[in-house]
Order: C-alpha cells, then structure tokens, then sequence
C-alpha cells in the first residue's frame, strides 16, 4: 500500500548539496515527489511504499552531506498527489525565514583533483567549487540562497556548467557558485597604481613577483590579503614597515601540512583544525626546524598558520620554491578588511606592490578565524570565517533579542526562537569605516534573520559606541549587561549548565558596577544575575588609555599606589629615563586628575611585563601581556610570589608584595621567564585560595566553575587553574565554541537578556495567578 508524507528539515541544508542528496535517495528507494527550497529550510513530499520512505527518513538524518546540519526534521502525513516521478522544485521565496545560512569552505579534495587534473575542462581553474566546498555566506545577497540571489549572477553558465548544474546525479547539481574558464570569474593582476598589468597567466605572474621580493595584494575568498614570501626577511620588514605594524605576529598560509611540519610542532587534533572545510588560522608552537624570516613573529614561540582554503591559494603554492607566504588581513591600522576593488588600490596604495583581482564581487567580508588548542580544548581567538554565522543551539526561546557587543573584537548576536547567531569578527569601534561596517553587516543579517526587534542588549560602559549605535533602532526596550556577567553567561550556555556556578573572569577592561575598571572577578550567580565574592586590589591608571599604550606608565603608578615613597624609588629605579615623568604620575594620582581605578588582569600582566623589561610601550593590543606569558614555561610548576587576601564585605586579591618582590627580582638581574613563571603561579594560587575559602563559607554552593575573559587565551594560566581546581573536586568549563576574549561578548549579553525576560515572565505569571 502506497502513502504520503510531506517533510520540513531544518537547519545547514542550503547550499550544501541537500536537495540532490534527497533525490538520490528518493531515486534509490523507489519514492516519487518533490523537494524545495523554502524560507524554512527544505520541503519534502514523499509518495511510495510506507516501509521505503521509513528506510528514506533513516537516510535522510544519518547520511546527510558532509556540510549539512540538520536541527530538526518534521514528517506529517499528506494527501497523495499521485506524483510520477521525484523532481527538484523551484524555490519558494516567501513565508518567515527559518533559514541557516550556508557559511564558506574550504575547496575540496574532489575539486582539487579535478583542477590538478590535465585532462579535465577546469583544469588550474581558479574558481573551481561544488555543492561540499567554495563560497557561501561571502557571496549571498538574498535568501534562500539561489544563484540569481548572489554575486554569482553576474555569470551565466555555459552549456557544460548547466548541464551539471541541472544534473540531479551530479555533484554540482544547485552548486549555485559553480564555474568554468569559460564562463566563470577571472584573475588579473593590477600594478601599484591600479593600472591593468598585461599577463597570459596572472597566477603564474604573481609567483614570479612574489619570488622576487613583491608584497602582492590578493583577493581571496572573505577579503583582501597582505602577502609576501614568507622566509624573506626584506620582504617581510617591509611589509611591517608599510603596514605600520611593527611587531605584532604576522599570520602564514602553508602549502601543506607536511610544510607545516618544517616550521612548527603539530599533533593530530592540531592537523585536523588546519584540515577541517573550515580552514582557520591555527596558532601552533614554533618547532626547531622554524626557518621563517625573524620579522614574521618576532619574540615569539609560537606561529599562525593556516593552509590554503580556495583554488587559487593553492595554485599560488604550488611552486616548491614557495612553500610557505605571509598572510595577513589587508587593512590599513584600524580599519576594518579591505574587500572591495576599488578601496584595495586606494587603501592600499604604497603598501602593496601588485594586486591579484577577480570579478566575483565580495558582499560579506569575513575576517580568518583564529583557533589554538590550550589544554586539550578548542581556543577561539576570533570566530569569523568558515564558522559565521552558523547558528549555536540554546535551551530557551531567545527570539527577539539583538546583543551589540562591546568595543573591542566586536561581534554581534541575534536571537531566534532556540537558535543564536553570533555575527563575524568586526574589530575595535573605534573609527566611522568600522562603524559603518558593524551596521551594513548587522543589518543583513537583521533582514535574512527576520525577527522582531524587540530587546536590545548592550554593555554598562557608558562611553562604548554601542551606547550610541543602539539608539539608531526601534528596540521595545534595552538592557545593559555587565561586561564580566556577560563572560561568565557566555561560558554557562555554551555548556548548557543549570543553576548557579562559580565565574573565574581574568579580563583586560570592563566597566564596574562601582564606577571602577574590572577584570579580575569571581562570582557566583547564573545568567540573571550575580554575587562578587572576590576581585583584584584596585590601583589608578593616570592617563587612562595612556597606560594601557605604555604600561611602564601602569606599572610605575602601580608601585607608587602600593608601596608609596618606597615605591616611587622602585620605579625610578627600574624606569632610569622616566624620573620627571614618574614625579608627574605621582601628582596625578595624589590630585586624582584624569585617574581611572582598575583591577583588571591585563593590566597587572601590562604592570609586570613592563617592570620586567618585556614591553615597556605596547605597538598592539595586549602586546605586554602576551609577550611576558611567551617566556612562561606551561610545563613547568614554579614557587609563587607571596600575596595577602583581605576579607571585607567579598575577597580583595593583593598583590602588593608580589609586585615589590618582582621588582627587587629585576633591580638583582635575576632570570626574567622565572620571574613571569612565578607570577602566573602567584595568580593561579591567588585564585585558587579564593575558591578553598568560598567553599568553606558556602557550603552548599554548586561545585561548577568556568573561566572566561581574554586572559584565559594564556595557556599556563588556563591549564593550571583548571588542573588546580579539578584537584579540588570542582567541575571547570572553558569556553570552546565561543572566543572568552570579547568575541563572545554579545552571545552572553543575549543569553543574560534571554533569562532576565523569562525570569520577569515567570514572576507575572505567578502575579497573576
């Protein structure tokens, strides 16, 4: 007996092969019908033999495309409509949008063959793709995600591309990007001065130019790209020089992972990050055999390095005399990726030497993602490209809900009903080019999304730009979350952790609920609100912002609050050339003129980096922290400095004597990674003797804990504190799928907004009862 039954599967299942994968099911089990597109995902009518479609819906959840994700998958009975064959349908434009929208990946080994391959029509195409690889998300317009609706429509297909294209047993059949050298996009390459450069082969032109030297500007899949022989130290000083990016690492694309292996240390789990159609950056350890040029991360142990994720990368590194190229987002200081054409030869005009173009036009611009493994655990330094902006899956309807982020690494976050879609990375709001970058990708993201815009969440600090971008749209209300709240909340839902929990946040900057600089906090409480049971002595930051750009400035002002006159020869001491603005330092702090408070983690590691003669004037953000925890050995366990908690209304951490020590240390000339040893130990003891006490004093409390805030990108600190704590019988989560620096800021805010609302919801129910 023959039946009907119409299918609604949601989730990843555009733009991913879906539709010709249920075709070929429906071939296989004999079943006639339909499937389409819609604003809801895919619609499926089967019509066949009940056991057959059961053997077909099986399939259909265990044996999905490689990039699908499937959320959900509903079967209801149907009328028959006596259908004699089982045919892809045009899709449906209209309905509210449900859709997840398909992110890019990485080129495929299938289409890597092809274009390798002499023989076929693509062979060395530069833009080979199919329904499993190429781009997605960078290239859409409109939803549902159809060719007329992306930047590919600029590109009729011709009659070899239609026929795969309309091919349901093809692996290209509704590749919306698909293409070939005769119908497709192209490369050329332009002179410094924007001027057309005449070549029969712009790739194989590019590798010469490289060879010699050249800093080319490439367009790739989600931006433009810097790059330059990696291994050539002219090149790469010169790179800095234009760039005016002095010493911050610079990122590498590999042509291989047996290249990669040449320059750094690379276990399974590691290759597998660089493998993945993801193809993030991965921040690996520099191996013995590192042979890169020195400028291209300076001081540092460690190497970012990705491998090749579009054709043309690929083709560029097939030299073997070029087995490794610097590749580093193509913006000038402060300003967001460069992406379109025209802004590459204006911006980018003294800085590269060439740029390497094509014609398919960039809509999305994405930012690599950068990942690290710390302690066995997925680390995101950033979340953008390959990931975004695939929605996480919450256990509350979160519809309605707009988080703005903070003002550094900024993100974004939408809510709808149990999905959260985290933006990609933005960067610092710190210019009208960011700004406007924010709002064109929120925007987009608001109208495929299409939901109401009913709360908007954004950060206590009175002075980020968010206060004042929130106000350009028509929210019910706002809610202002607290920068460490938002962190803990973060790391809570990503966990899907019931009840209340312990908050460990070692952060740089956030905006206190006293008016104060916070950044090294344990709290107890859970996504609607929180206890503050232990925090960081509190010391002045005279200049504000001007000593986090030069931290000798923090540290001497640290010496001087703690240790008065005492302090104030430590520092003249240690700072020789600075006495006359030290004197300054001291009158501002005792005037209280343009002096902030602050107990933050990053600035006591900016405090210490610079005491100890690592980074005195930062070229980058969080240069002095990161440098000082390179010289830290994670493998080691060293004697701490001592340190006083005060136990007043909450736990007060006191570092007063760590900080008097660690200067007598470098007064003595004493070895300077023991010393950064010794203090992240002191850190981990301090925090570590915190929780002995919280335990006692509250019993009863939840035995979970997780750590968030960009100071657990540090790798000693985050395996110790976790191992310290885990000896200890507390259950300890780290952020893996979310970045803990502020990347993952907007997700907590919406999570913190999401519980308030159900929270209110819930007392007016019982209200009215």
């Amino acid at each position: 007996m023959r039946t009907a039954v119409k299918v609604a599967v949601q989730g990843r299942v555009q733009g991913v092969g879906f539709r010709p994968f249920v075709f070929q099911l429906a071939d296989k089990y004999y079943l006639n019908g339909t499937v389409q597109n819609n604003m809801d995902g895919v619609k499926i009518h089967l019509e066949g033999e009940p056991a057959a479609i059961q053997l077909f819906l099986a399939d259909l959840k265990n044996k999905a495309p490689r990039l699908s994700k499937i959320n959900e998958i509903v079967v209801n009975g149907t009328e028959s409509e006596n259908a004699e064959d089982f045919t892809i349908i045009a899709s449906e434009r209209s309905g509210t949008s449900m859709l997840v929208i398909p992110i890019d990946s990485a080129v495929c080994e299938d289409c890597l063959n092809e274009m390798n391959d002499p023989k076929d029509f693509r062979y060395q195409y530069p833009f080979i793709n199919c329904t499993q690889c190429g781009p997605r998300y960078t290239i859409i317009e409109e939803l549902p995600y159809d060719r007329p609706y992306t930047s590919m429509k600029e590109f009729p297909m011709c009659e070899d591309c239609r026929r795969e294209y309309e091919d349901p047993t093809n692996r290209r059949h509704h590749a919306q990007p698909i293409a070939c050298p005769k119908c497709g996009p192209k490369l050329r390459l332009l002179g410094s001065h924007g001027e057309e450069i005449d070549s029969e082969n712009p790739l194989i032109e590019t590798i010469k130019l490289l060879k010699e030297g050249n800093i080319i500007a490439i367009k790739g899949l989600g931006g433009y790209h810097l790059c330059c022989d990696a291994r050539n130290e002219r090149a790469v000083v010169e790179l800095r020089r234009r760039k005016k990016r002095p010493l911050r690492p610079l990122a590498v694309m590999a042509a291989s992972i047996s290249a990669v292996v040449q320059l750094a240390e690379v276990d399974n789990a590691e290759s597998e990050l660089l493998r993945s159609s993801e193809a993030p950056i991965v921040v690996l350890k520099k191996s013995c055999k590192y042979e890169l040029a020195p400028s291209v991360a300076p001081n540092m142990g460690t190497i970012g390095v990705m491998l090749p994720y579009t054709p043309h990368h690929h083709l560029l590194l097939a030299d073997p005399e070029l087995p490794c190229l610097v590749m580093t987002s193509a913006n000038p200081s402060g300003l967001p990726i460069v992406f379109k054409d025209d802004e590459a030869t204006r911006y980018l005009e003294g800085i590269a030497d060439y740029f390497l173009m094509h014609n398919r036009e960039i809509l999305h611009p994405v930012d690599d993602s950068v990942v690290q493994l710390n302690d066995g655990k997925v680390d995101f330094f950033r979340r953008s490209r390959g990931y975004v902006p695939d929605p996480f899956t919450t256990t509350s309807d979160v519809t309605g809900i707009v988080a703005f982020g903070g003002q550094q690494k900024t993100t974004f976050t939408i809510g709808r009903n149990e999905q959260i879609f985290v933006g990609p990375h933005i960067g610092d709001l710190e210019n009208i080019e960011t700004i406007d970058h924010y709002q064109h990708e929120l925007m987009h993201l608001l109208t495929w999304i299409d939901i109401p815009k009913e709360t908007a969440v954004i950060d206590t600090h009175p002075y980020y730009q968010v206060q004042r971008l929130v106000k350009e749209y028509n929210f019910l209300e706002v809610i202002e979350v607290q920068h460490h709240h938002a962190h803990m909340a973060a790391c809570m839902d990503e966990h899907q952790l019931s009840g209340q929990a312990y908050g460990i946040i070692l952060d740089g900057t956030g905006y206190g609920l006293d008016g104060k600089i916070w950044g090294f906090e344990i709290f107890y409480g859970d996504a609607v609100g929180f206890e503050r049971m232990a925090h960081l002595h509190y010391t002045p930051l005279p200049g504000s912002e001007k000593c986090i750009r030069e931290p000798w400035r923090n540290a001497a002002a640290m010496l001087i609050a703690l240790h008065g006159e005492e302090g104030l020869d430590l520092a003249k001491a240690i700072f020789t050339d600075k006495s006359l603005e030290i004197n300054i330092l001291k009158m501002m702090i005792e005037r209280n003129l343009n002096t902030v408070y602050a107990g933050t983690c990053g600035r006591l590691f900016d405090a210490v980096s610079a005491i100890c003669g690592v980074t005195t004037v930062a070229s980058y953000d969080g240069e002095a922290a990161i440098q000082l925890a390179e010289l830290a050995n994670e493998q080691l366990i060293y004697q701490p400095y001592p340190f006083n908690l005060e136990d007043t209304n909450g736990f007060t951490i006191d570092f007063s004597k760590m900080i008097k020590e660690i200067s007598m240390d470098v007064l003595a000339s004493k070895d300077i990674p023991t010393i950064s040893g010794r203090f992240h130990e002191t850190i981990v003891q301090a925090i570590v003797a915190v929780m002995v006490r919280l335990e006692k004093k509250k019993p009863m409390a939840n035995k979970n804990v997780v750590l968030s805030g960009g100071s657990f990108h540090n790798r000693y600190l985050r395996k110790r504190i976790r191992a310290e704590l885990l000896q200890r019988d507390f259950n300890v989560y780290v952020p893996e799928n979310v970045p803990c620096n502020d990347g993952g800021l907007s997700y907590g805010q919406l999570v913190v907004a999401a519980a308030k609302r159900s929270a209110n919801k819930c007392v007016l129910e019982y209200q009215q009862k």
